[in-house]
């Protein structure tokens, strides 16, 4: 396990959802928590789906 920290600003209600079951929000935008690498990766893998479909 090791801790991991994301940052946010003006995303989606799923997205804060999805950050939301794996991290803690201690406050307005950002999530920490201590995961996995699997769950770690996989949320990574969600932001950054999401951060390509904003960017096109």
């Amino acid at each position: 396990m090791s801790m991991c920290m994301i940052v946010t600003e003006a995303i989606p209600p799923r997205l804060r959802g999805r950050l939301a079951i794996w991290l803690l929000e201690v406050r307005a935008g950002v999530y920490v928590g201590d995961v996995s690498k699997r769950v770690r990766e996989m949320l990574w893998e969600q932001v950054s789906a999401w951060l390509k479909m904003v960017m096109l």
